[in-house]
Order: C-alpha cells, then sequence, then structure tokens
C-alpha cells in the first residue's frame, strides 16, 4: 500500500553560503505550500574547541546568532516568512548530532540542505554538513544542487517527477512519496529503470507486479500521466540525462540502510545525482517511517 505524504515541520541547515540561501528559499517555498513551521538551523561545529579554543567558539556563536537574527528580519521585511511559524535554533557540538537532535525534539518531517556540486565533493568527502545530513538522516531529505533553480515558484507546482527504481525495498518505499506527489501537484510521472548492462536488467514477473502496483494506485488519479521505461548505462549520468532532457522538477530516490554502501541507491551515488542535477533531489531512507504526506 502506498501512503501519502505530510509536511508538518521543515528544517534547513545554513551556513550563510550562497548553495544554503538558495536551499532557504526552497525550504520557504514548502513551508509555505504545506502549511508547516519552518526551522532555520546553523550548528557552531564543537572541532574549534580544540583548534582555537572555547573564547573563539563562544565569539562564533555570537556572530551566528546576530548573523541568524539578521537573516530572520530580512526574511520578515521580505515577507518571505509571512504567515509561517518559524523559528532559529543556534546549537553548539557536533555538527549532525546536534542537527539529529532538532530533528527528533521538533518531530521533523524534512530536511532540506544546499550543495556546493562537483567543487565541493572535496569538503564532502572530509565531512561537510550535506554529507553528514545526506548519510545519516532517517526523514526524508530535499537536496538544491548548484544547477537547481535559485528560486521556487511560488505555489511549488512540480510538472514533472523522475522516479528512478531498482524494484529493492528501499526504491519501492520512494514510490510513496512519488505518487503522493505527483497526485497532488497532476504532474507526469517518469518511472525509470537504469541497468548497467542488458543483463543486468530487472524484468518479467519482478516488473510487472510493480507496474501494476503503480497502475492500481494511479488509476482515475493521473491516468496516462505517468510512464515507465527502463535504459541501459551508467545509472548516474542516465538518471541526469533524462532529468534534463524532461525539464524534471524533482528525482526522488530511494536509500538503502546505512550500513549498505554497494549499490546504485547508496548514498555516494545519490550524492552525486543529487549535487549534479539541475532540479531538487528528494532522498528517503529505507529504514525511516514513511509518514503519511499529502
Amino acid at each position: 500500500m502506498f501512503l501519502k505524504l505530510e509536511i508538518k515541520r521543515v528544517l534547513v541547515g545554513t551556513d550563510f553560503s550562497p548553495s544554503s540561501e538558495k536551499a532557504l528559499r526552497h525550504a520557504i517555498v514548502i513551508a509555505r505550500s504545506y502549511g508547516a513551521k519552518f526551522y532555520l538551523g546553523h550548528v557552531v561545529s564543537s572541532l574549534g574547541l580544540t583548534i582555537v579554543g572555547p573564547d573563539a567558539v563562544a565569539m562564533a556563536e555570537t556572530a551566528t546568532e546576530r548573523d541568524m537574527q539578521e537573516t530572520e528580519e530580512r526574511l520578515l521585511r521580505s515577507g518571505a516568512l509571512e504567515g509561517i511559524p518559524h523559528e532559529t535554533v543556534v546549537r553548539k557540538g557536533e555538527i549532525w548530532q546536534e542537527l539529529e537532535r532538532i530533528v527528533e525534539y521538533e518531530h521533523v518531517d524534512l530536511i532540506v540542505v544546499g550543495t556546493h556540486g562537483r567543487s565541493g565533493l572535496r569538503k564532502f568527502a572530509l565531512g561537510s554538513v550535506a554529507e553528514a545530513v545526506f548519510r545519516h538522516a532517517t526523514c526524508p531529505v530535499l537536496t538544491v544542487g548548484p544547477c537547481a533553480p535559485a528560486e521556487r515558484a511560488a505555489d511549488a507546482r512540480l510538472h514533472h517527477i523522475l522516479y528512478p527504481t531498482d524494484f529493492s525495498q528501499a526504491s519501492t518505499q520512494a514510490a510513496s512519496y512519488a505518487i503522493s506527489l505527483a497526485i497532488r501537484h497532476r504532474a507526469h510521472l517518469t518511472i525509470i529503470h537504469v541497468a548497467v548492462s542488458p543483463e543486468a536488467v530487472h524484468g518479467g514477473e519482478q516488473k510487472g507486479r510493480f507496474e501494476d502496483r503503480f497502475r492500481e494506485q494511479l488509476s482515475g488519479k493521473l491516468s496516462n500521466q505517468w510512464s515507465f521505461q527502463t535504459e541501459i548505462g551508467d545509472i548516474d549520468q542516465t538518471i541526469l540525462r533524462l532529468a534534463k532532457h524532461h525539464r524534471t522538477d524533482l528525482i526522488i530516490l530511494g536509500l538503502r540502510a546505512r550500513h549498505a554502501f554497494t549499490g546504485p541507491h547508496d548514498w555516494p551515488h545519490a550524492y552525486k545525482i543529487a549535487s549534479e542535477a539541475c532540479c531538487p533531489v528528494l532522498t528517503v531512507r529505507c529504514e525511516a517511517a514513511v509518514n503519511p504526506i499529502p
């Protein structure tokens, strides 16, 4: 059974960079569209305690609180936050641990994060905020890369959604989000199975059952607004090429559990897609509970 998507609380982590500013704008539009509470969070890294000492960290906290206040005031003056329940949160400590505490305490349904793209992969490998969120978050994560639009339409309307699947449990769980969002936005949904070789194509009974489930869920709701196709080639590049060709507004990926790092739906491959896609990418981890989302 495919469930609906419900977003009541949205968290965006910021480091005040252009990439996080873009993610911020997308997160606000989503919060407004769903009537959700919006959280703007920043963590002063505890790494500073061992490198520059507690005095410098205290100064960094003060500066961050000032920057957060200025950001909030700017958003209020512009009207971006008008009518949206919101809260700014500044923490000190290990970045992902503190963000995770916010997610758990506030029952966050969606994290929005910006990436630096290819140029940011070295930072990512060294343990950036985006990497930590992408690798560990159990709630859905929307990644906004450098090629994604700087602004999202005020009505947050999606026209085309691309949903890659390998028929695994991870990708099947993400199907709930693909169906829910396609129905909500009356968007065309393209389901794509990419195999590295003809021999690796999943077909026959498994593919048939998968298509039948989609047909049953979408019958009378999207009619002919969805399609299924199989492609042969490099998984990452094929998905990116198709997203660009279809002018996709959103890619939805299912991620395997955190202990599995070997397949196309593992976080390193998904992160490459999220960093280079010309649209936001929603990732749903298999071990996460699927909350009902409208």
